[in-house]
């Protein structure tokens, strides 16, 4: 197949923008005698004017050739072998061209559960996902380099599979969730086919990695714009397979979609994280959740908090980020209701995240103010009887002074009778 090539004129690509350890690692291998590409989304995001979040090296060294020639490397990976450089907290992933496998599953099952056959540039470029994440920067000539088709669907602003959507659905399912981050990401529409492909095969996230899913859900709603990227996995079902409560509770609201309140929460944690606010993935839990907690708190049942947290559990999500979830929504249920008391809320070690959730959302949950004509009154708090504060005060006092008191009740008891 001949590539699409452009010049170094005819690309906004520049080395000023790219990382400078990842020109090491590129430049190292490609005087080893390797050949070595900046791969990915990094071109993907350079070629669309944005700042990566990371970077990705694809070279012809497997990967003993790229331990040997980075001491500051490791090998990870089970299904799909690849080496880390790293340079202090900063890791650089190297993965060996690869191909796909000629290996037929004997039972027919297309599901992707080894993927460490090497090959050529061209070949691992048509073995991955979608065709804007399948663009090659040559740092030698300065180079573009597209096999399938990657440039002209960056120009059209579409998400498409690389060849057969159904078949690459069904290779590897956490595709659906990335084509949705993509979408949402980057404001690109999903190519029709594709979009057809996810409908149909949705029910194929259940076969995927738990700890992939899981992972991918979350870079969804933390990475990408989280209200578009929810819209997108309700209207193509995959959110009635991954998160049913969450998709149930949203058909059975009176508003379109795009209006829901959930939607709005998580609008609104968009804009903190864009005004520099880091979101933990139990603050963006709790966010996704807190209108659905608010509505099973209204139903005679056990704790809403309690319930959401088993039905994440069962799902694989993390105990420790459920866990923090039931208590920032806890919180907030009582930072909401001015007539609770905090009861020394603010000393324990998840009220500054409660508070946070509370400034971003309470606005839009303003507890209901008792009236006369309801018959509610605020709860007053009741005062201890004379005898009792008669009795805290003696227990503190001189053990003499306390026996004459005590002596001297009856006397005084009946004398007031």
């Amino acid at each position: 197949m001949e590539p699409r090539i452009l010049r170094r004129a005819e690309h906004p690509v520049s080395r000023r923008n790219i990382d400078p350890n990842v020109l090491k690692v590129l430049y190292r291998l490609i005087n080893a005698g390797h050949v070595a590409y900046l791969v990915g989304g990094g071109v993907r995001d350079l070629m669309l004017e944005r700042r990566p979040k990371d970077f990705d090296v694809g070279t012809s060294a497997h990967p003993q050739q790229v331990r040997d020639l980075f001491r500051n490397s490791r090998l990870i990976g089970r299904r799909f072998r690849l080496m880390h450089v790293f340079f202090g907290p900063q890791n650089i992933e190297v993965a060996t061209f690869r191909r796909r496998s000629e290996i037929e599953p004997a039972d027919g099952d297309p599901l992707i559960r080894q993927d460490n056959t090497f090959g050529s540039p061209e070949e691992d470029a048509l073995r991955r996902d979608f065709t804007v994440n399948s663009l090659f920067y040559d740092p030698q000539t300065f180079q573009v380099i597209d096999y399938v088709g990657g440039l002209a669907d960056l120009e059209a602003r579409l998400i498409r599979t690389v060849s057969d959507p159904k078949v690459r659905m069904q290779e590897d399912p956490v595709r659906m969730i990335r084509a949705v981050r993509f979408a949402a990401k980057l404001g690109f529409a999903i190519e029709p086919a594709t979009r057809w492909a996810i409908r149909e095969h949705r029910e194929d996230l259940l076969k995927s990695s738990t700890p992939r899913l899981i992972e991918e859900i979350f870079r969804t709603f933390s990475a990408a714009p989280p209200a578009r990227a929810l819209i997108l996995m309700e209207e193509m079902g995959l959110l009635d397979v991954a998160l049913p409560l969450l998709s149930e509770h949203l058909r059975a609201g009176e508003v379109p979609l795009e209006d829901s309140a959930t939607v709005r929460n998580l609008a609104a944690l968009e804009r903190a994280m864009s005004g520099g606010y880091e979101a933990s993935r139990a603050f963006t839990l709790a966010c996704l959740f807190t209108d659905l907690h608010l509505s099973l708190q209204r139903q005679p049942q056990q704790s809403p908090g309690t319930q959401l947290h088993e039905e994440l559990r069962t799902r694989g999500f993390p105990r420790g980020e459920t866990e923090r979830m039931r208590l920032l929504l806890s919180a907030f249920s009582r930072l909401a209701n001015p007539a609770r008391r905090l009861r020394g809320m603010n000393r324990r070690p998840y009220f500054a995240e409660a508070k946070a959730l509370h400034e971003l959302l309470g606005a839009a949950y303003p507890a209901p103010a008792p009236t006369a004509a309801s018959g509610e009154a605020p709860r007053r708090r009741r005062r201890r009887s004379s005898r009792r504060r008669r009795r805290r005060a003696m227990a503190g006092a001189h053990p003499d002074t306390a026996q004459k008191a005590v002596s001297a009740a009856p006397a005084n008891r009946d004398s007031e009778a």
